[in-house]
């Protein structure tokens, strides 16, 4: 598979799995059926769980460029993740106004080019 289809389709995979899972904790309402923040919780260790799974199959294909690798890869799921979100807040599917989504969610998908250019380095450090 192409490396630049392989990110885009792991991004949305990244996407898509905290979302079916955060189906379990909410009710038709919109409400959560937990603590809000227990469930925050549960979604940044989801994705992060994912999004270090991928991460690591998607490294697997890498040969040279491991830190420049990690920035394409990350920053690319960062702006697919946001995308998406995005359209959901536009869309009403989240109900909350653009900047509560940035505060409250968005700027949490920072971590995935923190662990992307992460994972590149230590393979750039582990192959030099």
């Amino acid at each position: 598979m192409n490396k630049y289809l392989k990110m885009v389709f792991y991004g949305l995979i990244l996407w898509l799995v905290p979302f079916i899972v955060s189906f379990a904790f909410v009710d038709m309402e919109g409400n959560f059926t937990i603590d809000e923040t227990f469930f925050k919780s549960l979604m940044v260790v989801t994705g992060a769980l994912v999004g270090v799974v991928l991460a690591v199959r998607y490294f697997r294909d890498v040969e040279t460029n491991y830190v420049n690798e990690g920035i394409v890869l990350g920053v690319t799921w960062l702006v697919i993740n946001l995308v998406l979100d995005l359209l959901m807040v536009y869309g009403g599917f989240f109900q909350m106004g653009v900047m509560e989504y940035f505060t409250g969610i968005g700027l949490r998908y920072l971590a995935m080019p923190v662990y992307t250019i992460g994972m590149g380095y230590a393979l750039k450090q582990q192959h030099d």
